[in-house]
């Protein structure tokens, strides 16, 4: 495979550079639960020094939720335990410069249990590098390409915040699908976006408009299935402080109004086997191998059971509306954007399956994962792959409908006899948790639509 490009840094490379003050700062990050970039800023001279063998974290960092709160419920950690320590492990194969940051490098760590120096299983990295395994072990190297879909809007998040964000006020006027013109305003944004993150080692293909006033969308190359997750971490975080660099909000929230189109984060997928790919067989119908037919039957067949890594958030399932270009059904079609599954490159060595259930707010390793525990199973299983789906998938009443809401999806979840043996029990449960506190959450809140329309009229 030619997919992977080289390290954005050496560490003899940022050695240097912190020893002339180029560099004087390391940001030393592990993903949440929420797929955020959480640590420390380390002065570059100290983290080559000592910094780069391991830092501690509170071990709550990957047992909260968006608001940084302490649920309870958690196997893991909680306050009966103390809330220890975790070891946050460099992996000095992700060093990067930050280029829209002056003097700033970055690396991603592996979280450990800091006694034994095991991995954390629930680690979002831990969690895909399992199935990374799990797959090498059959033969096969996953790849894999996401795509961020995000609105921009007018005004700084202070400003935004301050006024309980409302008016929210799109960057743009109107749609601005593949529009040149309309994305030609945005440059002062999407144009630092492209280059900076090109920079820092992440191969940016290009950027558009997408199907709403405000709304962008990223595409970067495929890579090697840990990599994809990394850049799509890094470049969501990169999107954000650009934005507000330049005075303006950037929002991965799938489903901000509801007279409007989603946000998305579309997971291509495929298999390569000894450096060729192992889901495109020529002569077969579509160019698909049996690799490739058992791999997405076990991605359709088990779609329920993971559908809260695609849609993680009480807000996450009202993206998913007829005509708006968001899937509501489990099937697969050839070329078809009205169906969750699309097959894409059909007929060719790029043959894949894009996964369109996935909203913008995913955590790239968890939502990968389980994809890829879910195909294996069809691997291992010899599953059958059903005809694709023809026409227009929204008035589909054969096929099974997404969860429609994340109470539906986290019940999924709990019973997967599937993902309890891919990812191991302690794993789903721990998610499982992460979910029901979210509806606890919400659950608890009277919400402005329930005032207007009650308060007088009920």
């Amino acid at each position: 495979m030619t997919t992977d490009t080289p390290p954005a840094m050496t560490f003899e490379e940022l050695s240097e550079l912190a020893g002339s003050g180029v560099i004087d700062t390391v940001l030393v990050c592990l993903v949440d639960m929420q797929g955020r970039l959480m640590g420390k800023r380390f002065h570059a001279r100290h983290f080559v020094a000592s910094g780069y063998k391991e830092t501690h974290c509170c071990d709550y960092l990957l047992a909260t939720d968006l608001e940084m709160a302490t649920p309870p419920g958690y196997a893991a950690t909680s306050w009966e335990k103390g809330y220890g320590d975790y070891a946050m492990k460099p992996d000095l194969a992700t060093l990067r410069p930050v280029p829209w940051l002056d003097g700033t490098a970055m690396v991603l760590c592996d979280v450990l249990d800091h006694r034994t120096h095991e991995p954390v299983p629930h680690d979002p990295r831990a969690v895909l590098k399992r199935q990374i395994e799990r797959l090498a072990a059959l033969g096969y190297d996953a790849m894999a390409a996401t795509e961020l879909e995000f609105f921009l809007f007018e005004d700084s998040y202070d400003t935004l915040r301050k006024r309980g964000y409302r008016p929210l006020l799109p960057i743009s006027g109107y749609n601005e699908d593949y529009n040149i013109f309309q994305t030609t305003k945005e440059e002062a944004v999407m144009r630092p976006v492209r280059n900076h993150l090109f920079a820092a080692g992440i191969p940016v293909e290009n950027s558009k408009g997408e199907a709403e006033a405000g709304q962008e969308e990223l595409n970067i190359r495929y890579a090697t299935a840990l990599l994809c997750a990394d850049y799509h971490t890094i470049a969501k975080h990169a999107v954000k402080e650009i934005a507000w660099q330049n005075g303006v909000a950037a929002t991965f929230m799938p489903k901000w109004d509801h007279r409007r189109v989603g946000s998305a984060s579309h997971i291509h997928q495929s298999l390569w086997q000894d450096g060729a790919p192992a889901f495109f067989e020529p002569d077969a119908a579509l160019g698909m191998s049996a690799a490739m037919k058992a791999y997405l039957a076990g991605v359709i067949r088990y779609a329920r059971d993971y559908t809260v890594f695609l849609a993680p958030y009480v807000n996450s399932y009202k993206r998913f509306v007829r005509g708006t270009f968001a899937p509501t059904r489990i099937a697969w079609s050839v070329d078809n954007r009205t169906a969750g599954f699309r097959l894409c490159g059909e007929g060719t060595p790029a043959v894949r399956l894009e996964c369109r259930i996935g909203g913008s707010d995913l955590n790239p390793y968890l939502a990968q994962a389980a994809m890829m525990a879910a195909g294996i199973a069809g691997l291992e299983e010899g599953l059958a792959l059903e005809p694709p789906s023809t026409g227009d998938l929204y008035g589909d009443d054969s096929a099974p409908e997404i969860p429609a809401t994340l109470r539906e999806a986290t019940e999924a979840l709990r019973g997967s006899a599937m993902l309890r043996a891919a990812m191991g029990d302690a794993v789903v449960e721990h998610y499982t948790r992460c979910a029901e506190w979210e509806q606890e959450e919400f659950d608890r809140v009277v919400t402005d639509w329930e005032i207007a329309r009650g308060f007088e009229r009920s």
